[in-house]
């Protein structure tokens, strides 16, 4: 399904710029003209995106030639090149916005994962993504994320069993969404992790006595009820700190002891990496 989708989004996203053609490029630009661009960074982070490039040129024009000499998940900063693409000229502008738009959003998510997976050096707590993703860009900004170091939460709605505060509400309370879910589960023969989200610790101590999960999220415990539930759980689930939690307070989260921290602002308030796409003459 991944990528199928991301097939689909190129094919999109080519439709959405070029419409029925880039009359700029075609006024100017011989059909015959050949030519090559660099990459070029501007600004120092982690890029993110250069395997979706190739894929973008070539499904523009086979004919393109990528040379990469950096390669995703690396350290960049101003003045890298990060690759050169050669071949047809009206081809090089034609798919010259959508790389560069994919590329920064992915190098900016990596980037801003990294810091955040720097902050918790020397703990065992990972750091995870949500669905608070940009529709249609989601598979390219959640392998962004594991370009910077964190993990992948769930892709969507399909692979896992989330019971949030909505569906536990809706369900009539924690026993029966988790009941629920576990008889859907063997009539749909179907096997997928179990997660629950607990709001208090009535709650906590609740979906402790039902069982039959795989993780506890818990939704905006401040640090010191953090680190009594952790104790309350005793290892027997793991633990996911979510809500409230920044950059000034996620090591406190961290030495807890839960095992994941799950970071919407990976993906829905980042700032794009800078970089530009240039001729070389």
């Amino acid at each position: 399904m991944k990528q199928e989708l991301i097939d689909e989004l190129i094919q999109l996203a080519f439709k959405e710029d070029i419409g029925d053609g880039d009359h700029t490029t075609f006024s100017t630009i011989s059909a015959t003209a050949q030519g090559k661009v660099q990459l070029i960074i501007k600004e120092e982070g982690v890029l993110a995106g250069v395997s979706i490039a190739e894929q973008i040129f070539h499904t523009f024009d086979r004919d393109l030639k990528l040379t990469v000499y950096i390669p995703d998940g690396t350290p960049v900063k101003y003045g890298d090149i990060a690759f050169t693409v050669d071949g047809k000229v009206q081809s090089l502008l034609q798919t010259e916005r959508l790389v560069l738009n994919v590329m920064q959003r992915m190098s900016g998510i990596a980037t801003t994962t990294n810091h955040y997976v720097k902050l918790l050096e020397g703990t065992n707590t990972r750091i995870l993504d949500t669905r608070k993703t940009t529709p249609g860009m989601r598979m390219l900004e959640k392998e962004a994320v594991k370009i910077g170091g964190g993990e992948n939460h769930r892709i969507g709605l399909f692979d896992m069993i989330l019971l949030k505060d909505n569906h536990v509400d809706f369900a009539g309370g924690i026993e029966n969404a988790i009941v629920r879910a576990k008889e859907y589960l063997w009539k749909k023969g179907k096997q997928m992790p179990i997660e629950i989200e607990v709001r208090n610790f009535d709650e906590l101590n609740e979906a402790l006595r039902v069982g039959g999960i795989d993780r506890i999220m818990l939704d905006n415990f401040n640090v010191e009820d953090t680190r009594k539930a952790v104790e309350i759980v005793h290892g027997r689930y793991a633990l996911e700190s979510s809500g409230g939690i920044t950059k000034e307070t996620i090591r406190q989260y961290a030495e807890t002891g839960v095992d994941y921290i799950s970071i919407g602002a990976l993906t829905h308030s980042i700032k794009s990496l800078d970089m530009s796409l240039k001729a070389v003459r």
